[in-house]
């Protein structure tokens, strides 16, 4: 998933952001309210972790004004604000989930795989089990099952195809994979990209390109088998 961590401690900042993406995760961070929604507003995610209390813009105006956009990304407040009324407000005000101060890593990334499970996003049910002819792909088990066989691969691989599964009969490009699966936000002729795609053919048997096509001068293709 690609995340989007607002909070104001620097420490903190670091220190999540450094779980988010040992656990497979592209972040942006910054710990600055205005700054953090200008990041929400032009930016997609797939969450957005958001402290309440925040420099130059609190979070529950970030919150209200994106909810008042129509923009229904999964939302978790994290907040030293932990009375009936301060969370009943954030919640109120369009928060999916409110984690108090302090808190434990693994309990805030279970939170955010919940959200992802429910499909918080556009308020449809997200899968979790992709399939193309003979390619299926267990996002919650992470596995990979090609002709019935289980493949092994790399977390970036994995990740590489999760984001291709997603966008099925979507023309990807190199930028997009670089944002979302490398976090990077220049040079979209990297050759890290194809290097990657040939790797993973050969892991899923692809010699021929007939699950994962290029599309030249654009990107790459997964087509509904």
């Amino acid at each position: 998933m690609k995340i989007l961590l607002i909070e104001d401690d620097k420490r903190l900042n670091e220190y999540i952001s450094n779980g988010l993406r040992e656990a497979a995760h592209v972040v942006d961070r910054t710990d600055d309210g205005k700054e953090g929604l200008f990041l929400a507003t032009t930016e997609n995610y797939d969450a957005i972790v958001l402290d309440r209390m925040l420099p130059s813009l609190d979070g529950l105006t970030i919150l209200k004004t994106l909810r008042g956009a129509g923009d229904n990304v999964p939302v978790i407040l994290l907040s030293a604000l932990g009375d009936v009324d301060d969370r009943v407000s954030g919640l109120r005000a369009g928060g999916d989930d409110y984690l108090i101060k302090p808190f434990s890593f693994s309990e805030l990334l279970a939170r955010i795989e919940a959200l992802y499970r429910r499909g918080s996003m556009e308020g449809i049910r997200q899968e979790t089990h992709l399939k193309t002819g003979r390619l299926e792909v267990d996002l919650l088990g992470r596995k990979v099952i090609v002709d019935g066989v289980n493949i092994t691969l790399q977390t970036r691989e994995f990740n590489l195809l999760e984001y291709l599964m997603k966008h099925k009969g979507q023309v990807v490009t190199r930028t997009m994979l670089l944002e979302h699966v490398w976090d990077y936000h220049f040079d979209p002729q990297s050759k890290v990209i194809d290097v990657h795609i040939s790797r993973l053919r050969k892991k899923i048997g692809d010699s021929d390109a007939e699950i994962i096509k290029t599309v030249r001068g654009a990107g790459y293709i997964i087509e509904d088998q």
